[in-house]
C-alpha cells in the first residue's frame, strides 16, 4: 500500500472540551459513548471544576473519514453534557511538559523566550503564542511559535500588563483575521508588566480561569530562570 493511502487511513486526533455534571460515573459514560462511534481516548485533563460542573479536555483519535460532528453527538447523548468546542489536535501528549519546558529554557537561557513561545501551545493547547516587549514606541515582538500569525506591528493598548488576563477577541486592536476565526485570547506578564506572552486559540474554546492561573504560574517560573 502506498504512503498516501496509508496516511489517508490514519486516524485523526481531535481535542474536545466538554462540560460534564461533576458526578461519579459521568466521565465514564462519555467515554463509553465515544467508544461506540470508534473514538479512542488518548488523554483526559481536568481543566476546571466550578458550579457542579467539570470542564474536561479529551484528546481522542477518530477513524479517518469520520466527521468530527459525531464526537459532539456522542458526547451530548449523555444527560447534562455539553460540548464547548472540537478542533484538530497535533500536540504531543506529555504529563511532565511544564517541567521539561523549564529545564529546556534553563539549558539555553539565551533562547528562553523563543523556547517558551514554542512550548506554551503544547501545554495550554492554544493555537499559537507570541512574546511581546513594551517600548516607548509601542509593542515589540520578541519571540513567536512557528504557528503564530504574521501580523507585523500591533498596537496593544493593554501593555504594560500587571497580571494574567483573558482578553476580549472583539476589541478594536485585534486583527480582523483573528476576529474572523473567532480567536480566544489570553495574556500573562513574564516576570514584569512590560514583557508578556499572548496566546491565541482560533475557533476556541474560551480560556478558563484555571488555565489562566496555570499559564501565569508557568510564566512566573520561567521569568525566574530567565532573569536569575
Amino acid at each position: 500500500m502506498s504512503r498516501t493511502k496509508l496516511e489517508a487511513l490514519s486516524p485523526v486526533s481531535f481535542l474536545i472540551r466538554v462540560q460534564i455534571p461533576d458526578r461519579p460515573g459521568n466521565l465514564g459514560s462519555v467515554a463509553s459513548a465515544l467508544g461506540e462511534i470508534g473514538a479512542d481516548i488518548l488523554s483526559v485533563d481536568v481543566v476546571e471544576r466550578i458550579g457542579g460542573l467539570a470542564i474536561d479536555d479529551l484528546v481522542v483519535e477518530l477513524p479517518s473519514g469520520r466527521p468530527p460532528d459525531v464526537l459532539i453527538t456522542a458526547a451530548e447523548s449523555i444527560d447534562g453534557v455539553e460540548v464547548d468546542a472540537v478542533r484538530p489536535y497535533a500536540g504531543v501528549l506529555d504529563t511532565h511538559r511544564e517541567l521539561e519546558l523549564v529545564e529546556e529554557i534553563a539549558a539555553e537561557p539565551s533562547r528562553g523566550l523563543q523556547i517558551f513561545a514554542e512550548g506554551v501551545p503544547k501545554i495550554i493547547r492554544s493555537g499559537w503564542a507570541i512574546v511581546f516587549g513594551h517600548r516607548s514606541g509601542g509593542a515589540e515582538q520578541l519571540a513567536a511559535s512557528t504557528s503564530a500569525p504574521q501580523e507585523g506591528y500591533l498596537e496593544l493598548p493593554w501593555l504594560p500588563l500587571p497580571r494574567a488576563t483573558i482578553l476580549d477577541g472583539d476589541e478594536a486592536w485585534v486583527p480582523e483575521t483573528w476576529q474572523e476565526l473567532g480567536t480566544e485570547l489570553a495574556a500573562t506578564p513574564i516576570g514584569k508588566p512590560d514583557r508578556v506572552l499572548l496566546a491565541g486559540r482560533p475557533g476556541g474554546p474560551m480560556f478558563r480561569a484555571a488555565e489562566l492561573a496555570r499559564l501565569a504560574h508557568l510564566a512566573g517560573i520561567v521569568s525566574v530562570v530567565l532573569d536569575g
